[in-house]
This record gives C-alpha cells, sequence and structure tokens, in this order.
C-alpha cells in the first residue's frame, strides 16, 4: 500500500482545512517545498497536491508551484482542485503532473469524464469521491449531491475509472481514526484502485487499511501535527 502525504495549498502556503471548512484553516508552511525535499528523506514517493482555490473556483492560481514540485522526477505527483476542462488537464500534464484528479466535473460532466479518460488514459485520470453524510460532495465540498457513494462508484466504473481517491469529509482534518468499516465495503464492491483519505491519525489506521489491501492511504494533518511518524508508516504499508 502506498503512503501519500498531501500538501493542500492556498494562496501559496501549505494549509489544512476542518472537514473541508474554509473558515477553519490552519496555515503551516509558506514554503511547500521544503516539505516535499523532507518526504523524499523520509522514502516517500508519491504526493497528493490539492489546489484548494482551484476547488473553489475552478482555475489554477497555484499551478506554478505545482508545476515546480512536478518537475521533481523522483516522485510522482497526483493533482486534483478545479480541474474542469481539456485545457486544464494539458496545462497540469504539462507541468509535469503524473495523475490527474477530477472531482466536481465527475459529477456535473460525465462527457467530459468519459472522454478526458478516453484521451489520457484511466491510469492518468483518476476520480475524488468526497463524501460527506454518505453523499457525493462538489465545489471544494461546498455542495452536497444526490448521488450516494456506492452508486457513484458503480458509475464511475461503468465509465472506465480505475483509480479513485476517496475522502471522508466527516473525518478530514479532525484527528480521529479512519472510517474502515467504508473501505472495507468499497474493496469488496469495487475492482478499484482505491486510495483512502479523511482521519488518518495513527498507525493502527494504516495497518488497518493495509489489511483491507487498499491502494493507497492519504496521510494530511496527522503528518504536519507530529501525530504519525511518515516513515514508520510507509514501513508498516509495505
Amino acid at each position: 500500500m502506498l503512503i501519500i502525504p498531501a500538501i493542500d495549498i492556498y494562496q501559496g502556503k501549505v494549509v489544512r482545512l476542518l472537514k473541508g471548512n474554509y473558515d477553519e484553516m490552519t496555515v503551516y508552511s509558506d514554503d511547500p517545498f521544503q516539505y516535499v525535499e523532507d518526504f523524499k528523506k523520509l522514502g516517500v514517493t508519491h504526493i497528493h497536491i490539492v489546489d484548494l482555490e482551484g476547488a473553489r473556483e475552478g482555475t489554477t492560481p497555484n499551478i506554478e508551484i505545482i508545476k515546480k514540485i512536478a518537475s521533481d522526477d523522483e516522485i510522482f505527483t497526483q493533482v486534483g482542485g478545479g480541474i474542469r476542462n481539456m485545457e486544464t488537464i494539458d496545462k497540469y500534464l504539462e507541468a509535469g503532473v503524473d495523475r490527474i484528479i477530477i472531482g466536481t466535473a465527475a459529477v456535473t460532466d460525465e462527457e467530459f469524464l468519459k472522454a478526458a479518460i478516453d484521451k489520457y488514459g484511466a491510469d492518468v485520470i483518476a476520480v475524488g469521491v468526497d463524501i460527506i453524510d454518505g453523499n457525493v460532495a462538489i465545489k471544494g465540498w461546498t455542495e452536497k449531491t444526490d448521488y450516494d457513494t456506492f452508486t457513484f462508484c458503480e458509475r464511475m466504473v461503468h465509465l472506465g475509472v480505475q483509480n479513485i481517491i476517496c475522502t471522508d469529509i466527516s473525518k478530514d482534518g479532525t484527528l480521529e481514526h479512519i472510517r474502515l468499516e467504508l473501505y472495507k465495503e468499497m474493496q469488496m464492491w469495487f475492482d478499484l484502485n482505491i486510495v483512502a483519505s479523511g482521519g488518518l491519525t495513527y498507525m493502527e489506521d494504516v495497518k488497518g487499511l493495509r489489511d483491507l489491501n487498499m491502494y493507497g492511504a492519504i496521510i494530511g494533518k496527522a503528518y504536519y501535527t507530529g501525530k504519525i511518524d511518515l516513515k514508520e508508516a510507509i514501513e508498516a504499508a509495505k
């Protein structure tokens, strides 16, 4: 299982939100690149990047920062946040990003998602499944849809999606345990590469996801607050 640290960017800074609330934002650093260097020293191979401004507004205000991170050939980068058209995908891929995460547009524009998979491949195009109260949320988690988690994932499989990043918003940034039963059920129902996100705080969370044979797990606030040792987590995930 891959351990994937998250870098959430807002106005060029590394931040974390509480349950996706932009009014509950903690700034951890003005220098995202220092974290990348730290991650590499700890043995990280993949980084999850979210442009929080992009997620809310559908723009790419932090693309120069992301481009610099993605230029490092030692790191696999996956990026999400406001990716709702081919031009934005092209911009990120040209910047060196390895995988594109489509969130809102996967719900609102299936034709775009299908066209993106057809053009770039299912290994390059992933879908962000952000869950609140059992339903999928969009627009930077500010709007809940009528799609329940499992109906939506079934639809994604039908469209040819192979990689999803599933974020449990109720746990995100809370430093509580991850909701293992959610991911266990998803693993049972779907033949997908599932990356778990939201609430991963303790080594038992890492081991629990590993035992479910998850594709990957994203660690965010737990790393920035010192709750979890990233190197130890990488070893435990093997």
